[in-house]
């Protein structure tokens, strides 16, 4: 088994390297669901998953496992569940729905175009990274030891010029997608991370004051700087 050694330099796909912001990174990496079919380079998809690997793992244990998806036959069978799960119920839901608060109408109306338009063309991302855990059964805990291996690779995504966004909606469906993904037994996925060029620009994510969500000491305190 190879061993990878971190340097703290992540190098664009030319080997270039790349001195941008980690805060400006975090704050502007949307979910991008609007991608171009252009395929993406071999290096940048490497990049990526390197900034996977180099995510906490407790006790080392590393059991994740990622499936690269670019054939468009194994795209466009799972696309089919991913598509069933929106239609018959998540679309009703967000169609009666209202929007969070403190997000206006237009906003949500935008969120809910670019889901439907990802629910249309998931199967025309170029890549899809699969995030997945080794052996085990499900347990309210068992996304600790992916899910930060799934934030990393979405801000190096960012930080290569990449679009993506996580989405869970197939497992609605989780047997059938499983099974179209090849999945063997003991092998659970836990997002799909669609990814390419965004057709859209990258620009500052909407998000609630730290001061309304975060507490100091006693729940319901607000927390203050001071």
């Amino acid at each position: 088994m190879g061993r990878t050694i971190f340097s703290g330099r992540w190098c664009h796909g030319g080997g270039e390297r790349m001195n941008t912001d980690l805060f400006e990174i975090i704050r502007t990496t949307r979910s991008m669901r609007r991608l171009k079919p252009d395929p993406v380079p071999p290096a940048l998809i490497r990049q990526v998953l390197e900034a996977g690997t180099a995510a906490p793992s407790g006790g080392n244990m590393q059991a994740w496992r990622f499936l690269v998806v670019r054939d468009p036959a194994i795209k466009t069978a799972v696309a089919q569940w991913y598509r069933r799960g929106w239609h018959e119920v998540v679309a009703p839901r967000y169609r009666s729905g209202a929007p969070a608060p403190g997000s206006s109408r237009e906003r949500f109306d935008r969120m809910l175009a670019a889901a439907e338009h990802l629910a249309e063309h998931l199967h025309e991302a170029p890549v899809w990274i699969v995030p997945c855990l080794e052996g085990g059964t499900h347990t309210r805990t068992s996304g600790a030891s992916i899910y930060p291996a799934v934030q990393n690779m979405l801000l190096a995504a960012r930080a290569l010029g990449l679009g993506a966004t996580l989405t869970t909606l197939y497992l609605l469906f989780e047997k059938e997608a499983e099974a179209a993904l090849g999945l063997p037994e003991g092998t659970h996925s836990y997002a799909i991370l669609p990814m390419g060029y965004p057709l859209g620009k990258f620009g500052p994510v909407a998000r609630t004051a730290v001061e309304d969500v975060a507490f100091s000491d006693r729940w319901g305190e607000r927390w203050t700087e001071g």
